[in-house]
């Protein structure tokens, strides 16, 4: 038997798991953190949270997603998935796939076609996650999203007042188009034409905001405006390059990504 289970969170208690959830995964100030009220009223105006359970006795929650409706255009109803957590004991165990997989389903089933979410473009792991392996593809960045960012790991608390903007990429997934279905299938796309473009990131990001803010500053303004020249040149991201000590995006035109 499977022994996680996919299903939308709609008790109080569940909701309030979410919550805990984020304090554990996140490890953010009580500011930052989405309160169950706030996951109660996006349920009332059309939204969910996915929640991931083990099975048996007491059915932990282990992740969630939770997903927004959002309007694109002047009429068009889409989602936006304000965030992802998954369990420390559960990371890189597919968790994550599984709900984003399974927020498509549930999007496509209310006759969605887009999801919109956000990530910060210094992440290899959440970039490799969101243009590798669910096909999402990028066309716009964001400067200070957020504000002042805050590290998502308990080890760089030590960072926190190093001022580090929240700069963030934004995630465009198509959920029928063609580098989606391959994704769906647990392939990476990789009829793409040679890229016109990487933009390289730090390979381990947390570790030099913890070693030396001033140097990350630096690398975040040059990735910043490296991302900006290219969308402003028509181009777009639509992979990433992992491994060995030099990381990085992948952009194209937008005509070899099918756009």
């Amino acid at each position: 038997m499977d022994p996680i289970e996919i299903r939308e969170c709609t008790t109080i208690e569940e909701l309030s798991d979410c919550v805990r959830l984020q304090r554990d995964v996140f490890a953010l100030p009580e500011l930052e953190i989405s309160p169950r009220r706030h996951l109660i009223v996006t349920r009332q105006a059309g939204g969910w949270t996915l929640g991931a359970f083990e099975r048996g006795e007491g059915h932990r929650l282990v992740g969630f997603v939770h997903h927004l409706v959002a309007v694109r255009g002047r009429n068009e109803v889409v989602g936006y998935s304000h965030m992802m957590a998954v369990d420390r004991d559960y990371q890189n165990k597919g968790v994550g796939a599984r709900l984003k997989w399974a927020q498509r389903e549930r999007a496509m089933g209310e006759g969605r076609e887009f999801i919109k979410w956000t990530w910060d473009p210094m992440q290899a792991r959440n970039a490799h996650f969101n243009l590798n392996r669910l096909g999402v593809t990028v066309n716009s960045y964001a400067e200070n999203f957020y504000g002042t960012d805050y590290p998502t790991d308990t080890d760089q608390k030590i960072a926190r007042g190093s001022g580090i903007d929240s700069d963030r990429l934004f995630a465009n997934w198509r959920l029928r188009s063609p580098r989606v279905l391959m994704a769906a299938k647990g392939e990476i796309a990789t009829n793409l034409a040679d890229p016109r473009l990487k933009i390289e990131i730090p390979p381990d990001w947390a570790a030099m905001i913890k070693s030396d803010p001033e140097k990350a500053r630096r690398e975040q303004l040059r990735v910043r405006h490296e991302f900006q020249q290219a969308f402003q040149s028509n181009l777009v991201c639509a992979g990433f390059e992992r491994g060995g000590d030099r990381p990085g995006y992948l952009l194209y035109d937008s005509q070899a990504v099918g756009l």
